[in-house]
C-alpha cells in the first residue's frame, strides 16, 4: 500500500508549502522512492488559466496541457514525479465533477451535500494517483488552516487517513514562528494557535515545520513539542535561506525530517539518501564563478511569481555555467517611454517573454530591436517570438504598421495572427493550444545544435501564430524558421544566422528546465550572454593596458 503525506499550512499564506512538499518528494527520491505528486487548491476557479498574473502568479502548463498552480513547477523542478491533470484540483474542478454527476441523475435522487458528497469526490482525486509502483503520494492542501473554503479538503484528509490507517499517512503541518523587533525575541504563540485549530477538526500532526528568519532558540522548540502534541524532534527548523531555494531540501535533511518519515511510514524500501548532485548544484549557485546581466522585459515583472518558470530556468542556465544570472526587470512600457538604449545599455542578453493583450508590446518590439541591431543575445518565448517577428518585418521587411491581428484586427500586414483552429472558439478557459506538441527543427540551426534532435516536444500555451503568408518573404529577408510543426504548417523557431544568438520560440521551453539539467535553449542563451560579456571584458582590460602616447 502507498503511504499518503499531506502538508498543510497555518498562521499566514504564500510560507512556501509548495516549496516544502517539493522538497520532500526530492529527499525521498534521492532515498530510491517513488513519488506522486498533487495539490488542492480551495478557490472556485476551475483552473487559474482564466486568472490575472497579478493575482495569481504563473500559469503552468503540464504535457498534457492542464492548466495548474505554479507550485506543480517546484514539483516538476525538485523531482521525476510524472505529472498530469489529476495533479491539482480546484474547489471549483471538484464542484463542476459533482454538478454534472447531478446532472446526469448518478446521485439517484439523492440530496447532494458537501458531506459525503463532496469529501468523497476530494478522496476519490487523492486514490487517482495510486499505482502499484508508487510508495508516497505528496498532497499539498493549499490556503491556511481555518479558511471557509478549505474546510472541505481538511475533513477529507481526516477522513482519508481513517480509512487507509493512520499508520499510512504522515501530517505535515507548515507555519511561521515570527520575530518582534520591539520585544527582541520570536514568538510560538502563533504557532501553538495554528495546531491547535488543525485539531479542532480532527488532524493531530506528526511534523511542524517552523518558518522562520532566525534560528529558534533549544527552548522553543521544547514549547512548541510540548504545546503541539508531537515529538521534540518533530520540530523542523526553516529558516529562510540565504542563496537559493534549492538550498530548502539539504536544510530539512539537515535537520532529518526525511529520516524521520521513513521510520513513522515504516518505508522499508528506503535507501541511505545520496545528494551529492545536489550539492554539487548548491556549490555552484553560492560561489559562482562569472556573472552575467541579463535584461528582462516583460508585462507582469512587478509581480514576482507570474514569470516564476523563466526565472528558475534562466538560474539553472547559469548554473550550468558556474554563473550568476543578474536580471534587470523591466516593464515594457518603460522602453516605450524611456527608449530602448537609456534601459538596456551595458547588458549582456535580452530575453522577452510571453503574456498576452496589447499592453507594452511597442516595449518589447522596440528592445528586441535594439538587440538585433547591437548583436546583443536575444530569446523570445511565445509573445516573445510574436514580438521578434513584427520587429523584424517592419525594420528589415519595409512592412509598415505590420502587427498581430490581437493588436491590431485591421493591421495592414498581419505577420502574426490568430490559429484557424482558435477562430471559432468563444470560452476563454482553457480554449488555448494547450499542452505537448512536437516540433521538427531544421538542421546546422542554433536550434538544432541546442537539443542535439531533429524532433523535440515542447509545452504551449497561446492562439496566435506567425501568419504562412508572409513566410515567404520573411524568410527572403534573413530570417530562419529552424522549427516547425511536423506537418510544416506552423512556425515553431525562428532565428537569425548573422548575430550572436538570436532565437524566439512559440513554446514555454522554461516548464522543462530543472536546476541540475537546464533546458538546453536557456543554457546556450546564456552560453551566448557570457561569451559577449567576456569580450567586452577583454576589450576593457586591452584599453586599461595600452599606453598612452603624449606629444
Amino acid at each position: 500500500m502507498a503511504k499518503h503525506i499531506f502538508v498543510t499550512g497555518g498562521v499566514v499564506s504564500s510560507l512556501g508549502k509548495g516549496l516544502t512538499s517539493a522538497s520532500i518528494g526530492m529527499l525521498l527520491e534521492h532515498r530510491g522512492l517513488t513519488v506522486r505528486m498533487q495539490k488542492f487548491d480551495p478557490y472556485l476557479n476551475v483552473d487559474p488559466g482564466t486568472m490575472s498574473p497579478y493575482q495569481h502568479g504563473e500559469v503552468y502548463v503540464l504535457d498534457d496541457g492542464a492548466e495548474t498552480d505554479l507550485d506543480l513547477g517546484h514539483y516538476e523542478r525538485f523531482t521525476n514525479a510524472p505529472l498530469n491533470r489529476d495533479c491539482n484540483y480546484t474547489t471549483g474542478k471538484i464542484y463542476q465533477s459533482i454538478i454534472t454527476k447531478e446532472r446526469n441523475g448518478e446521485y439517484r435522487g439523492k440530496t447532494v451535500q458537501v458531506i459525503p458528497h463532496v469529501t468523497d469526490e476530494i478522496k476519490a482525486c487523492i486514490r487517482r494517483l495510486l499505482a502499484p509502483e508508487v510508495d508516497v503520494v505528496i498532497t499539498e492542501i493549499g490556503g491556511t488552516v481555518g479558511d471557509i473554503e478549505a474546510m472541505p479538503f481538511f475533513e477529507a484528509i481526516r477522513q482519508f487517513a481513517l480509512e487507509v490507517g493512520k499508520q499510512n499517512c504522515l501530517f505535515i503541518h507548515l507555519t511561521l514562528v515570527p520575530y518582534l523587533k520591539a520585544a527582541g525575541e520570536l514568538k510560538t504563540k502563533p504557532t501553538q494557535h495554528s495546531v491547535q485549530e488543525l485539531r479542532k477538526i480532527g488532524i493531530q500532526p506528526d511534523v511542524v515545520i517552523c518558518r522562520t528568519e532566525r534560528t529558534i532558540p533549544p527552548e522553543d522548540c521544547d514549547k512548541i513539542a510540548q504545546m503541539c502534541s508531537i515529538e521534540r524532534r518533530a520540530v523542523i527548523e526553516e529558516k529562510d535561506r540565504e542563496h537559493s531555494i534549492y538550498e530548502v531540501p539539504v536544510s530539512l535533511h539537515g535537520n532529518k525530517l526525511d529520516e524521520f518519515i521513513i521510520e513513522k511510514l515504516n518505508l522499508t524500501k528506503a535507501k541511505a539518501p545520496v545528494i551529492d548532485d545536489w550539492r554539487e548544484m548548491l556549490t555552484r549557485i553560492i560561489k559562482p564563478a562569472h556573472e552575467v546581466q541579463i535584461a528582462f522585459v516583460g508585462k507582469y515583472v512587478k509581480h514576482r511569481d507570474a514569470y516564476k518558470s523563466v526565472y528558475e530556468a534562466l538560474d539553472h542556465a547559469g548554473i550550468f555555467h558556474n554563473c550568476k544570472v543578474r536580471l534587470s526587470r523591466i516593464e515594457a512600457e518603460n522602453i516605450e517611454k524611456e527608449g530602448a538604449e537609456s534601459l538596456l545599455h551595458g547588458v549582456d542578453g535580452l530575453l522577452v517573454p510571453g503574456g498576452f493583450d496589447k499592453r507594452g508590446t511597442n516595449g518589447k518590439i522596440e528592445a528586441i530591436r535594439y538587440a538585433r541591431e547591437k548583436n546583443i543575445p536575444f530569446f523570445g518565448i511565445c509573445l516573445g517570438l510574436q514580438c521578434a517577428t513584427i520587429e523584424f518585418a517592419r525594420n528589415v521587411l519595409g512592412l509598415t504598421g505590420a502587427n498581430s491581428t490581437e493588436f491590431d484586427k485591421h493591421t495592414a500586414h498581419p505577420v502574426v495572427a490568430m490559429m484557424d483552429a482558435q477562430k471559432k472558439v468563444t470560452q476563454i478557459g482553457g480554449t488555448n493550444r494547450l499542452g505537448a506538441y512536437d516540433c521538427k527543427l531544421v538542421p546546422e540551426t542554433r536550434a538544432a545544435a541546442a537539443y542535439k534532435a531533429s524532433l523535440v516536444s515542447e509545452r504551449h500555451r497561446h492562439r496566435y501564430e506567425v501568419n504562412n503568408d508572409y513566410r515567404d518573404r520573411l524568410e527572403a529577408a534573413g530570417l530562419v524558421i529552424s522549427g516547425t510543426s511536423p506537418d510544416g504548417t506552423l512556425v515553431e523557431v525562428i532565428e537569425l544566422p548573422n548575430h550572436p544568438w538570436f532565437v524566439g520560440v512559440q513554446c514555454h521551453p522554461e516548464f522543462k528546465s530543472k536546476p541540475v539539467a537546464p533546458h538546453p535553449l536557456f543554457r546556450d542563451f546564456i552560453g551566448a550572454s557570457l561569451k559577449l560579456r567576456q569580450g567586452k571584458k577583454k576589450i576593457d582590460e586591452a584599453n586599461r593596458t595600452r599606453p598612452v602616447i603624449v606629444g
